[in-house]
């Protein structure tokens, strides 16, 4: 995935500035902060990829309500869901290869595809189908974390991985199942709960590929 050109003119003007208030004979050098400010191609890493997992859960959350409210949207919002998992397969290529991305989506599009599973079983109040999905629903997790953890190991271990995604898909169980039961305020809640932990996921991964690929940023 290219880097928003934006974003790498600020970043590049935002460091320049720090740059030249650092040299200033008024503020001495060592004391300055602007030595550790990002790189422009690193900030836009990790904007992109915060970016990539915000419109995950939000588009997540926008097919949850789809769903229990019969919206007219649910279908337009679902592809827009499934593109997002592309866009992040996509944003792995440059550093892992096209295989891995394409390996990635698919596996994000199960994702997406069991949680659509649990909706609608949860809505049908069908227990034995709606266990199934669950228990598929946290295999896939863990098939992406396994994933993630084998291309990059160092930077991110698989228990690590195993437990944020898990936590993810606890996170937006509780957001769904609030949001079938007509208890808004807690799915509200809910959602605060996923942005957080999904921001906290994609700081890791674009930590870890920072440190994988040191001269690729």
């Amino acid at each position: 995935m290219q880097p928003f050109h934006w974003k790498s003119r600020l970043a590049a003007l935002v460091t320049s500035l720090l740059i030249l208030g650092s040299s200033a004979s008024v503020v001495p050098a060592a004391s300055s902060h602007g030595h550790n400010a990002p790189a422009p191609n690193e900030l836009a890493l990790r904007q992109d990829m915060r970016k990539l997992w915000e419109d995950h859960v939000t588009w997540t959350r926008l097919v949850i309500v789809s769903t229990v409210a019969n919206l007219p949207d649910l279908d337009a919002t679902t592809q827009r869901l499934l593109q997002n998992q592309a866009d992040i397969g996509n944003a792995i290529q440059p550093f892992y290869g096209d295989a891995a991305g394409e390996k990635l989506t698919a596996l994000l599009r199960a994702h997406i595809l069991g949680a659509a599973g649990i909706l609608a079983a949860a809505k049908a109040n069908d227990a034995a189908k709606l266990e199934a999905a669950k228990q598929s629903w946290y295999a896939n997790a863990d098939e992406i974390s396994t994933f993630l953890a084998g291309a990059n190991p160092k930077n991110w271990p698989l228990a690590d991985m195993k437990s944020m995604m898990r936590q993810h898909l606890d996170l937006t169980l509780s957001e769904a199942v609030h949001q079938l039961q007509g208890n808004y305020a807690e799915s509200v809640a809910d959602y605060d709960k996923v942005h957080h932990e999904i921001l906290q996921m994609a700081d890791m991964l674009s930590e870890g590929i920072l440190k994988q690929f040191p001269k690729r940023t």
